[in-house]
């Protein structure tokens, strides 16, 4: 299972949301998304720790809390869906 981190602000780093997290559990895995272009962040990450519970115990503290100036979503992230758009798909 992995956690979407939602409207974080554009300066966190990964060292930030480790160190957020870890107050939960054990963190396994974290990565914010780039921008191709700028290699700006882009406002949301994904966070993977050790279990379920301890997953479930910082979705439900982290979520609606406010950090770095911003109110989190914070949830079960889903898995990516397929836009059907691809550059894949607009050789077919």
């Amino acid at each position: 299972m992995s956690i979407y981190v939602g409207n974080l602000s554009y300066e966190v780093t990964e060292a930030d949301l480790n160190s957020v997290f870890a107050e939960y559990g054990s963190v396994k895995r974290v990565h914010v998304p780039t921008d191709r272009d700028t290699g700006r962040p882009r406002g949301f990450a994904f966070v993977e720790m050790n279990t379920e519970a301890e997953e479930a115990t910082a979705i439900t503290t982290l979520d609606g809390a406010e950090w770095m100036g911003r109110s989190l979503k914070v949830n079960t992230a889903r898995p990516r869906e397929n836009s059907g758009n691809s550059r894949r798909n607009n050789y077919n």
